[in-house]
């Protein structure tokens, strides 16, 4: 899989959530290969964040934007026009839907809702991929991946809102926006990992705060397994799905994005990982007992994207645990957040 400077260049491209991690990253990418990018999203809720230090709305025609308020968003993406949009803007936190499921609810459901009512009608848009979570399966607990085709479920408020916007886009695509030929598919991707993330009740960005500060990581449930891959393997897969539904609308459906095996690993094992590549740093390990239910065991079945798309993934968990605990380093010491990310994307590129 390539990137395809050619067919990317001058592609008017909306993102919401570019002031998020994922998002962030998404837009830089983007901007290198030639898009001409648009950003909705709310401001960005940590300090410090990746917007800000890689200075984003740089390259990007950057709004601040709830898309709860449909008519606000509506405005936006008519203003815009893009030919592509992705979609990332959400409440992304497990722990955080416990202490506000209705903004969840709201934000996830409602606010994909609004975004696919907007581009019905839009004479430009062709492509839509609507980022949702792993997450989405009714889960089981059980050592099998899960494919794209199970049943869809959650336990918690972030797990349920995410299924039940699964619901939303697959209505829009099949009542409205196929018969206008918008390619609409979901993107289900797996824990990432990588710079610029100090969002709360996260494991890299919580590992790292600890041992900037000399404290000891608390760890909740270190028995969690979770499919684990560095950023840019999930957003090499979104822009891969982007590209080819351009061309095939038939390719629009709900797509795995995660890694192969030896990518599905305990919160031990990668805080151990991630413990080696610091250099230094304490932890303390809970019982597993700590706070609200979160799933114990969850993998995915990427096939779909490997046979279809051409998606496989490039960078070992060790390696993008090494990649991610280098760039904290390096911006830690000065480096230039926007540069660092920039060399990543490079060195990746030159992967595909």
């Amino acid at each position: 899989m390539e990137p395809a400077l050619d067919f990317w260049r001058g592609k008017r491209v909306l993102i919401t959530g570019h002031t998020g991690f994922k998002g962030g990253w998404l837009a830089l990418w983007l901007q290198r290969l030639g898009a001409r990018v648009t950003g909705v999203a709310l401001p960005p809720n940590t300090s410090p964040n990746l917007f800000d230090l890689a200075r984003i709305a740089d390259d990007v025609d950057s709004h601040f934007c709830d898309i709860r308020d449909a008519e606000a968003l509506s405005g936006l993406v008519c203003s815009a026009r893009p030919d592509i949009v992705f979609h990332l803007a959400a409440q992304p936190l497990v722990r955080a839907s416990y202490a506000q499921p209705l903004e969840t609810f709201s934000s996830n459901v409602m606010g994909t809702a609004h975004l696919l009512e907007a581009l019905r009608g839009l004479e430009t848009v062709k492509v839509a991929v609507m980022v949702t979570t792993d997450k989405v399966y009714r889960n089981h607990e059980r050592l099998q991946p899960y494919r794209e085709d199970e049943p869809l479920g959650g336990h918690d408020p972030y797990s349920a809102s995410k299924a039940a916007s699964e619901m939303v886009i697959a209505s829009y695509r099949d009542a409205f926006l196929a018969a206008q030929r918008v390619a609409v598919s979901s993107a289900r991707a797996g824990n990432v990992i990588g710079g610029g993330d100090w969002s709360a009740d996260r494991l890299i960005p919580d590992a790292v705060r600890a041992w900037q500060a000399g404290a000891v990581l608390d760890i909740r449930r270190p028995h969690a397994v979770r499919p684990w891959q560095h950023v840019l393997e999930p957003l090499a897969g979104y822009i891969a799905l982007a590209r080819q539904s351009w061309d095939r609308p038939d390719l629009a459906d709900a797509y795995n994005f995660g890694p192969d095996s030896a990518g599905v690993a305990s919160v031990r094992d990668v805080v151990e990982m991630a413990r080696e590549a610091y250099g230094t740093g304490a932890v303390r390990y809970g019982d597993g007992q700590e706070g609200p239910h979160e799933a114990g065991l969850l993998s995915l079945d990427a096939g779909k994207a490997r046979s279809v798309l051409g998606v496989a993934p490039t960078w070992p968990l060790s390696q993008a645990v090494e990649r991610t605990l280098a760039w904290y380093r390096a911006q830690q010491g000065g480096g230039d957040a926007r540069a660092l990310c920039e060399a990543e994307i490079a060195e990746y590129e030159g992967y595909l």
